[in-house]
Order: structure tokens, then C-alpha cells, then sequence
């Protein structure tokens, strides 16, 4: 534990924090007495982490994620758990049990999730440096909504011990600031090999971004601008690809013909996972406990259906009917063939080219309510999903605005190459900057 105490008493108007720390502890290193913000779904010791969900209302965890030591350890203040979409399913930041978090750009609309509450934090100023987790999206999409840099490492740089799992073999631990520098620093210090976790990779990351991509070929993708994408964001995500081509990198069109199947099978995969990942939550092992004086199915049922949200019920049932005798080899054993082809699609296209950029979001911020419909709603995760079923680092930096709102500019790289993406990232804000 640190030796200094930093005071931390925000103006929370987003409601982007569920729970501040108003004396957070430091002590010496590269991030001494930096405040970082850690979203809900990671535990950390001594302090409430409930993935903005009443199951998990009043949980204390008795230790620290990998990720929250690693912080510690260089000196960092952790200042409070930020707001999310109910154990990460949700792309607005509205399914959180506690209340939505605002978007500081307008506060009409949404942040964007699951992340929203780490990305509303910094894009308020509140807090430098933020982490997020990202299952199909969650950093990226809320990064590109408020309007600063968030990146989703390769799968397996930042260790899981600690994140409480949705989608387990989908989802990583990132960061998420204003700039690419800050992204970069943080993911210098959370990104260590960790034996605890059996998916880690011996693969530490010490890197200056820089602004030279001369000969950097990057690959467009035609369905990231197809059926679907805002055209105006499109246009301001091409203006963006240009200004990479003006510093030096060349810009090869391309096709990804998976991305037609990428939603599905995301969806199928970590609802799935999720199905399972949360059967452990039954009112036994953590949260509020059951009515002991009722039958334990009874029991059990009212305490997960009232301890649940809608769209975690609703995940939870599909995914336990996608894995059932009869019906797993139509939904999970398809899904899990097309996320191989996507992986085969990354794999011919990253022989041809070193990047692919696209827009993040398809659209800008939703303003609240906007889109009721789950599929809808499914539907806006279709350019950051690929790169889950993939496993590949992707960034979102912000490119622009469309009616005074955020833009992102999503670059995706190969496996183990997250120094290229920031490289990329870093040369557009820089260049943008001049």
C-alpha cells in the first residue's frame, strides 16, 4: 500500500463512477500519484465490485486483478469503479442496474459500452487514465462515442486473473485515455506475462510510439464502409485514412467476405460463454442471499431473476439454448466455424498489408432510448467484433466530428502487434494535431 494519500472528491455529473475512493492511497513509481479509474468488472481488493449488477450488490473482493497490482505497484492511485452495462453486455452504458452514465460530449446521448463509465470519466477530465474491457468492442465503442483513445490489446498480452468473465475466450482488459501517449503508458505497465492465467503470453510491452509510418500499408476493407455505416461518418473516417496516406503510408482497398458471419458468430460465441460464466452467481457463493426458508429451485430462481437484469436474462437464455443437446451443432459448432474463417480472412489479408482501418462505430452517439430493439442495438457492434473472434490488438483514436459529436478511426493489426497499431494511432493524432 502506498505511502501518500491522494485526495479524490469529483463532480460526478455523468455519473460515470459507482464507487470513488475519496482518500485513494499511492506510492513511488512511473504512475506515483496518478489517479486511474477501473471499471466494475475487475476486482480490486477492499473495494465493492458488483459489474453493475444487483446480484453482486455489496461484494468485496479479497484481492487484487493482476492489472490493478501491476498499477499499484508503479505507484497509481486507484480513485473509484466505473460505471457499465450489466457484467458487459451492452453497447450504451443504459443496461447498468445503477443508473446510465452520461456522455460528457452531450449528455442527451450515450457514452457507448460497456466501458462508458471509464470512457465518460476521461473524456470529463476526471480521471487521466482509465481501464476498460473489451468483448466485442466495449473500449473501442465508447472511446469513439466521448471522444479519446482507447485500445483493445491482443488477446492474452494483459493478463484476466481477476476479471469477473462474460465472454472469456472474446474479452481483454485495456486502456483507455485522451491520447495515444497515455493509452501507450498504461499499457506499459498492465501488460506482463502472469502464470495465473493459463491464456497469458510471455510478451511485455516497452514501446515510444512513433510518428514515421512511411511504406505502412494499410488495407480498407469495402464492408467497413457498407450497408449500415452513417455515410457522413464514413466520409469523415476516409478524410482521416487520407491524412495517413499524406504522411507516408499507402492505402490498399480490400475485401473481408467473413464480415457477413462475424456478428452472428460473436454473438452465439459469448452468449454461450456467458450462459455458463454466470451460473456461479446463485445467491450461495456471492451477493444478497436467497429466501433459505423456500425450496432451494425456488429459491434459486427468484434470487438470479430478480438479481439479473433484462438483457442478462435474455443472454444468458439464448446462449443455454444454443448450447443444448439437439440445437449445438446448429448455433455454437457454426459459430465457431465461421470465427474461423475470420481468423483465416485476417491472416490473408494481413499477408498483403500490415494494418486495416475502418471506422469504430458505424453511427455517432444514440441520443437515450433510441434503439429499444436488441438487434438494433447488436447490429452497431459489427466493425469492432471482428477482432475479438480474431484475437488481434485494435485501437479506436478520435478522427472528427459529425454534428458536433465524436468520431473514430479504428485501426486493427496483426496478433501480437498492438506497437504497430499505436505507431498508426499516434502518427494520425499527431498529424491531425498540426
Amino acid at each position: 500500500m502506498g505511502a501518500e494519500t491522494l485526495d479524490f472528491r469529483p463532480d460526478d455529473k455523468y455519473h460515470a463512477f459507482l464507487k470513488i475512493v475519496p482518500e485513494a492511497q499511492y506510492g513511488p513509481g512511473r504512475l506515483s500519484g496518478v489517479p486511474v479509474a477501473v471499471k466494475d468488472n475487475i476486482s480490486t481488493a477492499g473495494i465493492e465490485t458488483t459489474c453493475a449488477s444487483r446480484i453482486l450488490s455489496g461484494y468485496v473482493p479479497p484481492y487484487d486483478a493482476t492489472v490493478v497490482s501491476l498499477l499499484k505497484a508503479e505507484g497509481a492511485a486507484i480513485v473509484g469503479k466505473t460505471n457499465m452495462d450489466e457484467f458487459g453486455m451492452g453497447s450504451t452504458t443504459e443496461n447498468s442496474a445503477f443508473g446510465p452514465t452520461l456522455n460528457p460530449r452531450d449528455p442527451g446521448r450515450v457514452p457507448g459500452g460497456s466501458s462508458g463509465g471509464s470512457a465518460a470519466a476521461v473524456a470529463a477530465g476526471l480521471v487521466p487514465l482509465a481501464l476498460g474491457t473489451d468483448t466485442g468492442g466495449s473500449i473501442r465503442c465508447p472511446a469513439a462515442f466521448c471522444g479519446i483513445v482507447g485500445l483493445k490489446p491482443t488477446y492474452g498480452r494483459v493478463s484476466r486473473y481477476g476479471l469477473i468473465a462474460y465472454g472469456n475466450s472474446l474479452e481483454q482488459v485495456g486502456p483507455m485515455a485522451a491520447t495515444v501517449s497515455g493509452v501507450n503508458l498504461l499499457m506499459s505497465v498492465i501488460c506482463r506475462h502472469d502464470p495465473r492465467d493459463s491464456t497469458s503470453l510471455d510478451a511485455p510491452y516497452s514501446h515510444t510510439p512513433t510518428m514515421d509510418i512511411r511504406g505502412t500499408r494499410v488495407g480498407v476493407p469495402e464492408e467497413f464502409f457498407g450497408e449500415g455505416v452513417e455515410p457522413r461518418v464514413a466520409s469523415v473516417v476516409w478524410d482521416a485514412i487520407s491524412l495517413l496516406e499524406r504522411k507516408g503510408a499507402e492505402v490498399v482497398t480490400c475485401r473481408m467476405p467473413s464480415m457477413e458471419y462475424a456478428l452472428a458468430a460473436y454473438y452465439v460465441t459469448c452468449m454461450s460463454e456467458a450462459s455458463s460464466n454466470l451460473a456461479r452467481f446463485d445467491g450461495v457463493r456471492y451477493g444478497p442471499p436467497p429466501d433459505h426458508r423456500k425450496p432451494w429451485h425456488e429459491a434459486f430462481q427468484e434470487r438470479r431473476r430478480e438479481g439479473f437484469g433484462v438483457e442478462v436474462r435474455r443472454r444468458i437464455l439464448i446462449g443455454t439454448f444454443a448450447l443444448s443437446s439437439g440445437y449445438y451443432g446448429k448455433y455454437y459448432a457454426k459459430a465457431q466455424a465461421a470465427r474461423r474463417n475470420v481468423r483465416r480472412d485476417f491472416l490473408r489479408l494481413f499477408s498483403e498489408v500490415d494494418v486495416i482501418a475502418g471506422p469504430t462505430m458505424p453511427t455517432v452517439a444514440f441520443r437515450f432510448g433510441e434503439k429499444s430493439d436488441p438487434l438494433s442495438m447488436y447490429l452497431s457492434d459489427i466493425l469492432t467484433v471482428p477482432a475479438n473472434l480474431a484475437g488481434i490488438p485494435a485501437i479506436s483514436v478520435p478522427c472528427g466530428k459529425v454534428e458536433g459529436l465524436p468520431v473514430g478511426l479504428q485501426i486493427m493489426g496483426r496478433w501480437l502487434e498492438d506497437e504497430r497499431v499505436v505507431d498508426v494511432a499516434y502518427a494520425y493524432e499527431q498529424g491531425a494535431g498540426q
